[in-house]
């Protein structure tokens, strides 16, 4: 028995498959964030805490200003690193996104980098059962993305 853990750490080790990264799900339309923690920790695709300050990524249904200001809520930017002249400003308009019903996002805490999208087709009600298949569908889609 000791044995097979040990091979089975070695094995893991080898692939380079490292912890869980941990992540916190900010509130989702309909309460889809509570049905994808249940299947992330399920399925042991990631960690999730419950301190948005503890994580390496975050879960999201929206991107937009409201979100840029609660992720320099949870993670300042160095300002010294950060600090921008006039000049340096981006000449597009920022990524607002006001629906959020199908698409969930995987963010870096840090960079704010977009690591992972994907569009599930929102269900026609909130009903537990279908936001539970829709959370099982996307945790999956996760997980085969972190395995790679």
């Amino acid at each position: 028995m000791k044995y097979l853990l040990l091979l089975a750490f070695i094995g893991i080790s080898a692939f380079g498959q490292s912890v869980p990264r941990t992540v916190y799900i900010f509130p989702m339309a309909g309460g889809l964030d509570q049905y994808l923690a249940q299947w992330l920790t399920r399925d042991h695709a990631m960690q999730v805490v419950t301190d948005a300050k503890l994580a390496d990524t975050v879960l999201t249904d929206r991107l937009g200003e409201q979100f840029e200001q609660r992720m320099a809520e949870i993670h300042p930017k160095d300002d010294k690193k950060d600090k921008k002249t006039d000049a340096d400003a981006p000449t597009h308009p920022p990524f607002r996104s006001s629906m959020g019903r199908g698409t969930v996002f995987l963010v870096d805490a840090k960079s704010r980098e977009v690591l992972w999208s994907d569009y599930e087709k929102a269900p026609g009600s909130n009903e537990s059962g279908k936001l539970n298949r829709e959370a099982e569908r996307i945790a999956k889609k996760l997980m085969v993305s972190n395995s790679k």
